[in-house]
């Protein structure tokens, strides 16, 4: 079932995938390097998703949603659709 909410809930629990992957893996310098980076981008996604579905006019959502773009190259595809379609409606 997909909803309003579906693409948030898909970037919360990618967040969470991510930080349970490195728990328990054996620590290195390039390891840990690597490990906080994809924590902080998958986390930082599903926080300034979250952020964008508040904003207060189409213009803050675009720049919102494009913070959220920067953070994970994964997901370009489909922030840049929402924009579009933002931007489309408008």
């Amino acid at each position: 079932m997909t909803g309003k909410f579906d693409l948030e809930d898909r970037l919360i629990e990618m967040a969470v995938k991510c930080i349970k992957l490195f728990a328990n893996i054996k620590k290195s310098y390039a390891l840990d390097h690597l490990s906080k980076q994809l924590i902080r981008s998958s986390t930082g996604a599903a926080l300034n998703y979250g952020v964008a579905q508040g904003a207060e006019s189409q213009k803050d959502f675009i720049h919102k949603m494009g913070l959220v773009l920067k953070e994970c190259n994964e997901l370009v595809a489909i922030f840049a659709k929402s924009i579009r379609t933002v931007k489309s409606k408008g």
